[in-house]
């Protein structure tokens, strides 16, 4: 879905704040803030906040695992304790947005998903410590000794969406991991995003630790571009939302950034599946939570399991998902799927991330014909084959390029908590460092150690 907010007047607010940087903010001790001062943004424009999250990673970088440990445990009991009023700031974003808009999902929270956050949270807490960790040492023929440590980034920027669940778990792992977070939220989610942040900064202030660790920027273009312009204060930015939002940062930051790709996920559904298991997977797979990105969009199919593509599909009918069918797929089902549901595929159907009740078919000879289709229409992120062959399952996952690659089994799992990691800050479908659900290890960095003994280089 088109992310309209980014275009061509955003484009030109970035190039005129092209004259600020050269502009550095003072790198600053966080004040001692009233009891009261809980508000994000008070009293501070959006340079000061990158001067202030600075700062404030250098000293949260000092505290022990213990201490974070016990302000991500105060900060999910509070959000248990509070669940009203998150759900009433909540309730006003919601009233902003058509309930038929394919984000309206990710958008809603409810008392079930805060206290999924909260548990998440007590998670993360609870994982071991990815910091200073021994990555690699070993000793120099002159007798230097090197160690591989991990360490914070130190400032992380995260630009999303309609998702203020992001606001939680990015401040976890932040956290977590030492690092300060920028939290550049959409507009639909401005409300629920603040009443979160306010929720945590309280709470850091309780045991005083600077609130400026977690910042809550502006919704607006402006303060993306100042983000994304922020060299020398915000150590690395990641962004979470449409396909439009990624390019953009991509295309535009001046500062380091790990893409978190869109999901355009298939499933492939071999001619050695077994039928009711794949209609459960692909039933779970489409319509568990349709506007996220581990959701199915294209189901391929072997053409030989035509005559029983009506059991494979017909647990769709009763969630209404229409489906848009290549004309082997639309014959096969022609009097057996609901008629309303069921549309001629075209070109723009395949590579289609639809966040939506919506699902393309693909028929292909075989597994190499499903191969080529998700080589030119996937984009990296999660896909899965459903086959009792274990040799076409074994080559499937060999050769499909993508982050998550599954095997008698739902893309819905693609996610940090399903994986173990407590929370995500994302899910990478780049190639070069973090791929896949992006957990505490992955938002950290890392320095060599050289220790000698007034050894000299000739």
């Amino acid at each position: 879905m088109p992310y309209a907010g980014f275009n061509v007047p955003l484009r030109h607010v970035f190039q005129e704040l092209n004259k600020q940087q050269k502009m550095t903010t003072a790198t600053m001790q966080c004040p001692a803030a009233p009891a009261n001062h809980t508000e994000p943004n008070a009293g501070s424009n959006v340079m000061d906040m990158f001067g202030r999250a600075r700062a404030a990673a250098r000293s949260i970088a000092l505290l022990s695992d213990d201490e974070r440990r016990r302000v991500l445990l105060d900060v999910a009991d509070e959000i248990d304790s509070r669940h009203a009023e998150l759900l009433e700031a909540n309730r006003h974003d919601l009233d902003r947005m058509a309930s038929d808009n394919p984000l309206y999902d990710r958008l809603q929270l409810t008392a079930a998903r805060l206290a999924s956050i909260a548990s998440d949270m007590r998670h993360v807490a609870m994982l071991p410590s990815p910091l200073m960790q021994t990555l690699e040492e070993r000793t120099l023929p002159n007798g230097m000794r090197l160690t591989k440590r991990s360490v914070p980034f130190g400032v992380i920027g995260i630009v999303y969406e309609a998702r203020p669940n992001v606001t939680y778990d990015v401040f976890s792992l932040c956290f977590k991991s030492g690092n300060a977070c920028l939290l550049k939220g959409g507009r639909d989610a401005d409300l629920s995003n603040r009443a979160g942040v306010e929720l945590i900064r309280g709470v850091l202030q309780r045991h005083a630790i600077c609130p400026d660790a977690v910042q809550l920027l502006p919704a607006t273009h402006e303060a993306t571009a100042q983000l994304l312009a922020a060299v020398g204060q915000v150590d690395l930015v990641i962004p979470r939302g449409s396909r439009s939002l990624i390019d953009f940062v991509r295309q535009t930051a001046k500062v380091p950034v790990i893409e978190t790709g869109a999901g355009v996920v298939n499933t492939y559904v071999d001619r050695a599946a077994d039928i009711g298991m794949a209609a459960r997977i692909v039933l779970n797979a489409k319509t568990r939570r349709v506007s996220v990105c581990n959701a199915l969009d294209c189901l391929i199919v072997h053409k030989a399991l035509l005559p029983q593509l009506n059991i494979i599909c017909g647990p769709l009918a009763s969630k209404d998902v229409t489906i848009y069918a290549d004309e082997q797929a639309y014959t096969s089902l022609c009097g057996s799927y609901p008629s309303a549901l069921l549309q001629h595929a075209t070109t723009e159907s395949f590579g289609t991330e639809f966040m939506d009740y919506k699902m393309a078919i693909r028929t292909v000879d075989g597994l190499q014909q499903a191969l080529d289709h998700i080589a030119r229409y996937g984009s990296g992120h999660s896909e899965a084959i459903v086959t009792g062959d274990a040799e076409a399952a074994h080559q499937f996952q060999s050769q499909v390029d993508a982050a998550c690659v599954y095997w008698n089994a739902p893309t819905s799992f693609t996610d940090g908590a399903q994986f173990g990691l407590g929370a995500e800050i994302g899910i990478s479908t780049q190639k070069l460092g973090a791929r896949g659900p992006m957990g505490l290890r992955e938002i950290c960095t890392y320095k060599w150690l050289i220790e000698g003994n007034g050894q000299t280089r000739e």
